[in-house]
């Protein structure tokens, strides 16, 4: 089942991408940066879903006593 969660999630990895990059191009300017394209938008969604990650799977655990 573990493959076919992975298959789910790369929709909301684009998607995720996408609006973090049109979120990106609105605050940037008011804050003195420079926008971001799609590209560069991935590699941080995908950093930060490594970074994440874990923490999310260490919580959904259930613990045993």
């Amino acid at each position: 089942m573990g493959y076919f969660r992975i298959m789910a999630a790369v929709p909301g990895f684009f998607l995720s991408s996408f609006f973090f990059m049109l979120l990106w191009g609105v605050i940037a300017p008011k804050i003195g940066l420079e926008s971001i394209s799609y590209v560069m938008a991935m590699l941080i969604t995908i950093t930060l879903w490594l970074a994440v990650a874990p923490l999310a799977a260490a919580a959904g655990r259930k613990r045993s006593w």
